[in-house]
């Protein structure tokens, strides 16, 4: 099984408590290899009120929040019954394990919040081999020669027709192979 992401209905106003509380719960119960990150979709927002302006965090979605795991039966139970979670988005209810979200959805808000669906450090090293699952490269193999973290884009080496060809794609066009 592979990781992905998933959304989690939480409280309203406890989605940061909900996500300290889900990250102790992966320590302590050893789920640190199927419950990966979670994170709070927040946005900076300028405000001008009586002419001051102030720079404010928002909840993108307020009782939302996004977990990166394995959906195994043991880490499903471990999210499911951490305080403050209602649910998952995209369960029928009845036992039924949720839809994850596509990665174009994921990459969306978190290039918004200015974080990658790729672990950078690991993931994104000269050398490693990545799919193309977007644009009009969709379905070829390459290896990254380059990471432009500050404009989101990798430079691959793909084979088009018989030849070695360098080109440009988003981070959020690609995914580990």
């Amino acid at each position: 099984m592979e990781k992905q992401w998933y959304v989690v209905n939480t409280y309203s106003g406890h989605e940061n408590k909900v996500k300290e509380k889900l990250e102790m719960r992966a320590q302590s119960m050893d789920m640190k290899d199927y419950i990966f990150r979670v994170v709070v979709p927040e946005e900076k927002v300028t405000e001008v009120k009586n002419g001051v302006t102030k720079e404010r965090v928002k909840k993108m979605f307020p009782g939302y929040i996004l977990v990166e795991m394995v959906m195994s039966d043991e880490a499903w139970y471990v999210v499911r019954n951490t305080p403050g979670v209602t649910g998952f988005i995209g369960s029928s209810g009845k036992g039924a394990k949720p839809t994850p979200l596509q990665p174009y959805e994921v990459d969306k808000v978190l290039g918004n919040m200015g974080i990658s669906r790729m672990n950078v450090d690991t993931e994104l090293k000269s050398g490693t081999k990545v799919k193309i699952i977007a644009g009009p490269f969709m379905g070829m193999f390459g290896k990254i020669d380059s990471v432009d973290l500050s404009n989101q884009k990798v430079m691959l080496t793909v084979d088009l027709f018989g030849q070695e060809t360098s080109v440009e794609v988003e981070i959020g066009q690609i995914e580990k192979a």
